[in-house]
Parts: structure tokens; sequence; C-alpha cells
């Protein structure tokens, strides 16, 4: 050792170059090294073939380099400098493009849920502090189960010492009415709350209506997380589209517009593909004793109660869940450079920032898309359903998916993989990610030559059903939003055969064999759409409005679908004895949910004797009129199922036909 720094003493500045230079290989290779061990499952032996040969040029560039001191030559010492810059530049641009990589891949993986809770009041109360609060009333959800319309609320009140007097509302709509109505004058709300609520009639203005005074984040751990590991058996992935006005999907909620689920089998490579309509009538995970609603709502308590809901629904376990930004649609297509796709329809579509006057127009046919005109296809409904809303979304997802496989820069991959990281949240692990290089390698190398949708099978599912205005409330529990709501209700049988085909493709069941099969030369061929066809189901009982009618109807109803029927009645000189005039329990209810009836009835009296219950009557038929009319919201986007809906089935041969319901508005 003391030799060598002897050397010093003959060429001092050569003696620091080399030195130099030996301490750049030294963390130029540890770079590289470090960047090559995070690729956990990625070509194993290959990761450690390459690290041994890696060490094996350092060793040798540092020994060459020690040596070409002793030696002092030019011809010796320039060359090895040249090559050792080279190395040292080479392994650290490499180590750094494989650890950004994977940094981008870390970020869209989460553990926990972010929920955010704001303090909301209207625009003209001049409070702009939490402070200045006072004794003034807030209202607050009275489930304990929602974070951030309960828990957080409670502990914002204790944290900053409130002394408001909370008021308890069933649902976030009945907060929104108070606020509006000035019964209270704060309410809590989901920070991104515009978002929820602007679709619903009588708030389309709530971003300017309203303000925030005060917000607090809170971090929850997923009970739905990974647990990491490699990815080898078949999965199922729930995709839920997050509308936000931000450009960052971190914390932002997500509104149940958009909701696909998808199964994969590694080993076959098919993929079950179902877009579920976002009105869809199901039990919801996180309502009290799960009442059923439409399954958008759901999304009001987070993407843990969607998850379980959708679950819950199909019987299916979800593994992962992936939320995407509609916004990041953009600049994913775009940093693709665009994609291809057989556009179906002719229409028009608002921007990313739902800019009217700057519409996206297309017209059908196989034409290359930009990110703005691509997400104006999987976001259009206005002159569609939400059912070719789902397969336009899926045209979109297999552009993608065609795309991603003509890769070939690293600056491609890296704008990728960051759109991505600020744009999609997931609970699969870096880990599982990775592990998934495997299936999209053997996917790569065997569709070079063909559309990646002829590799892979993408098997389409279908849900069957019918149109229904539901009035939703529940006597049972005493929840709802007390509105005649536009509901779409599956069948049981073609939500069975779509969960068949997922669970097939799962491995859980096995598939039927079909031992015949005959076709027509002259046939166009068709492909079979799971799920999508006639089911001979009655579908669920919706209360009808028993006014103009004998109470022998209202009684027999009831005694059939296993509620009380109480009779009240009122004299007077108009109508019929035993005419039903009004009825306690708002016709449209889902029958399920009532426990019981009042309904009054004429007592027929002579015309020269006057009522004697006035009030009664009155009363009664203020109680007829108590339904909210329907909020409409999003009426221009329900789906518009072709099968015709099915009335229930009548308790008595005689019951009459009901023409409609009082304060219900027609379907569009």
């Amino acid at each position: 050792m003391k030799k060598y720094f002897s050397l010093m003493k003959k060429n001092t500045i050569m003696f620091l170059v080399i030195n130099l230079l030996i301490l750049g290989l030294i963390i130029g290779t540890g770079v590289l090294l470090y960047s090559i061990s995070l690729l956990t499952g990625i070509e194993n032996t290959l990761r450690l073939i390459g690290s041994g040969i890696f060490i094996i040029i350092l060793i040798l560039l540092i020994l060459f380099l020690i040596k070409s001191l002793y030696k002092n030559k030019k011809t010796f010492y320039i060359p090895l400098i040249i090559i050792s810059i080279l190395y040292i530049g080479g392994t650290n641009y490499l180590g750094y493009q494989i650890i950004k990589a994977y940094g981008s891949l870390n970020n869209f993986t989460t553990s926990t849920t972010s929920y955010s809770s704001s303090i909301v009041t209207l625009k003209d109360n001049k409070v702009e502090d939490i402070k200045d609060l006072g004794n003034s009333k807030i209202g607050i959800l009275n489930d304990e189960k929602s974070v951030d319309g309960y828990q957080i609320p409670n502990e914002i009140i204790k944290e900053e010492n409130l002394k408001v007097k909370k008021v308890e509302y069933d649902s976030y709509i009945e907060l929104l009415t108070a606020l509006y109505e000035k019964e209270i004058d704060y309410i809590f709300l989901p920070t991104n709350y515009t978002v929820l609520f602007k679709n619903l009639e009588g708030f389309e203005n709530i971003a300017d209506e309203t303000k925030i005074i005060y917000t607090k984040d809170k971090k929850v751990e997923n009970k739905n997380s990974s647990t990491g590991g490699k990815i080898t058996e078949p999965f199922t992935v729930l995709l839920m589209g997050v509308d936000s006005e931000l450009e960052n999907i971190k914390g932002a909620s997500f509104n149940g517009d958009a909701l696909m689920l998808l199964t994969f089998n590694p080993d076959t490579l098919n993929t079950t593909i179902l877009s579920i309509p976002r009105d869809t009538y199901v039990p919801i995970a996180c309502f009290k004793n799960n009442r059923e609603n439409k399954i958008t709502h759901a999304a009001w308590y987070g993407e843990e109660c969607m998850i379980n809901t959708i679950s819950n629904w199909t019987g299916i376990d979800i593994d992962y869940y992936a939320k995407i930004n509609f916004k990041g649609v953009v600049k994913l297509v775009d940093a693709l450079g665009g994609i291809d796709v057989d556009v179906p329809i002719e229409f028009c579509e608002q921007d990313s920032d739902r800019n009217m006057n700057n519409q996206i127009c297309l017209s059908p046919g196989y034409q290359h898309l930009n990110g703005e005109q691509a997400l104006a296809l999987s976001r259009h409904r206005k002159t569609v359903n939400d059912f070719v809303r789902g397969q336009n979304q899926q045209l979109v997802v297999k552009g993608l998916m065609n795309k991603v496989k003509e890769i070939r820069s690293v600056d491609t991959i890296q704008d990728l993989l960051a759109t991505l990281s600020n744009n999609m949240e997931t609970n699969m692990s870096t880990s599982e990610i990775l592990s998934l290089y495997d299936v999209a390698k053997d996917i790569a190398s065997k569709s070079q030559d063909m559309p990646i949708e002829d590799l892979l099978t993408m098997q389409r599912l279908y849900i069957s059903g019918y149109d229904q205005y539901i009035y939703d409330y529940s006597q049972i529990d005493g929840q709802g939003t007390r509105m005649n709501l536009y509901n779409f209700v599956a069948y049981e049988g073609s939500l069975k055969d779509v969960t068949t085909a997922m669970k097939i493709n799962l491995g859980l069941e096995e598939p039927t064999i079909i031992k015949n099969f005959s076709f027509n030369v002259d046939t166009p061929y068709e492909e079979t759409v799971i799920g999508k066809g006639e089911y001979n189901e009655s579908g669920i009982a919706i209360l009808p409005s028993f006014i103009g009618y004998d109470k022998s109807k209202a009684i027999a109803y009831g005694n059939a679908h296993g509620f009380n029927v109480s009779v009240k009645y009122v004299e007077q000189s108009v109508g019929t004895d035993g005419q039903v005039v009004s009825q306690s329990t708002p016709a449209g209810m889902d029958v399920k949910y009532i426990n019981s009836m009042t309904i009054t009835v004429v007592k027929k009296v002579a015309s020269s004797k006057p009522s004697t219950d006035n009030n009664s009557s009155n009363n009664n038929s203020s109680n007829n009129n108590t339904q909210k009319p329907d909020t409409g919201e999003d009426k221009d986007e329900k789906p518009t199922e072709p099968t015709e809906p099915k009335p229930e089935p009548d308790p008595d041969p005689e019951e009459p036909v009901i023409p409609g319901t009082p304060g219900t508005d027609e379907k569009e």
C-alpha cells in the first residue's frame, strides 16, 4: 500500500484521476446492482449472470487502472480512462432509468385509502375560518361507517374544539337540501363533492354556490390491500373511473360512473370484461342493512364500499382494484402517440375540462385518435346508453393494449410510467406488478404480427335487465333520499350467466362442453355475448298507487306481499264507498322495504251533509304529495336496455293496472 501511495509523488494528477475513476466505477456498479436487485421476479437467472459480469468488469477495470499507474504510459492509461468513463456513465444511466421506472411503479401502488372531508357552506356566508363557526348548526351523516361523512367530521369537531350543534341526516342529499334551504349553516361533505353531486338536479351549479371552510385528510389501511408476492394464478381487477377536476389522482374521489370488472387467466391468456351500468340496482355494502340502491352511490363511501358491494352482488372475490383518472387517459394516449380505434358512432362530446365551447366530434370508422378524442369516446353517453358506452371504453382499452406492444423507446416507457403514477392508483404491490413481466413477455413475443386481441381472448359479458323508477326509502331502517330515482334492475339469470363465465375463467368452475354445433354458410357468424338475451323473470315488486280504486285491492296487495294495511275512513259526499283517496306509503317503493301502510278510504255520506273530517282529508291528501320529484340525476346518461320492463305479478286477478305514479318524472 505504501508503494502504491508513493506513486502519487511521481504523477500526482494521474494518481488522483485514476483513484477518482476507481471510485466512480464502484459507485456506478453499486447503483446498477441495486437497481437490478429491485426487479424481483424478472429474469432471475439473467439478472444473476448480468450482476456477476458487471462485478467482473469492475474488478478488471480497477486492476488495469492500478497497473496503468505503475507503467505510467499514455498509450496504456488513456484508453483505460475513456473506457472507464463510458462504463461509469453507462452504469449510472442504466441504474437511474431502472430506479426511476421502479419509483413510478411504486408510486401508484398503495396499501391505504385516502379520505378527505370538508366543512361546506353557501357562498354568501361571510365566514371564512373554522374558528368563526361559533354555535351554529352543522350537518353530519349519521352513518358511523362513513369515514368522510362521520368519522373525520367528529375528529374535526373534537380536535378544533368546536361548539357547533350537530344535526344528523340520513344521506348526503338530505344534507345538501338542508343547507340550500338554510335549515343548517354548514355541512360535512367529501372534499371532492362537486364532482360527486354536480349531476344531481338542483345542484348543477354546486361549485359556484358553495365554498369550503376547512378540510381534513385521513389515510385508512385498506382492507383490500395486497399481501405481495408473485401472480401465478387467475385474478380479478376492478377498474374504477375518477372523473376528477384535478390533474393528479391522489386524494381524488371516484364517482362510480365507469366500472369494469375484469378476470384474467395467465395460463390461457383469456380475459373477461364486464361493464357495470352506473344505475344498476344492487345491495350497497356500506348502507344500513345493505339497502339496495343504484351502484354509483356506493362511490360516496369510497372504493372499499364499491369493491365490497360488487363482490357481494356477483359472488366474485375482487383481488385488485385500480382507480384511473379520466384526465389521465388523455395524457396516457398522447404519451403513446395516439391509438387506432374503429369508432362505431358519430357524436360530439365536451373536452377533458368539460368545456362545451371546445367540443370533440368524431365520425364512424377506423381512425387514429389522440388523447382528447379517446377520452371523448370513453366518456360519451348522451346519444347512447351505458351499455354502448361500456363497449366504447373496451375499444379504447384494446387500442391502448395494441399500442403498448409497439413501445421501443426508453423515454416513452418513462413518460408512460410517469403518467400512470400520477393518474392511477392500485392496491397491487410493486412485486406483483413486476411478476406480470413473464406474461407480458409471452404476449409481446406472440403478438408481433397480429392484433393483441387475436392473441388475448377477450370475452365480452353483458348485464341484461329493465328500467325501473324506484322511490328511494326504507321503512325498516328509515334510510333513503325520499326521491323517485331511475334504476336499472338486472335479471338474476343474466347475472348468473356472467358470473359463471367469470368463475370458469378463474378456474373456480368447470366449463360446460358443447357437444353439438351447427352452422349455415349463408348465415353470417355473430359472436355470442354472455348475459345478453331474454330472461323470463317477473322482476322486483314495486308498490303501485291505489288511489281511485277499492280498498280491497290495497288490502289484498299487502297480504300478498307481507305487510299490514290499515284503513282510515273519511266522510265525504263525492266518490264511492271504499274508494282509496290517499296512501301513507308513496307509490314506487320497493315492496321489500315496506312494513306497513295506511290508506284513507271514502265513507260516503249524503251530499247535504258536510264532511266531518276535513282536516283528516286534507292531511292525507298532503301525505299523498309528500313524494319529492325525481332528481333527474343523469337522466341523459341512463341506460336504455332494449328488453321491455316486465310487470310484477298481480296478487288479485282483478287488481287494476296502475297507469302511473303521481309525482314521478317520466324517463326520457
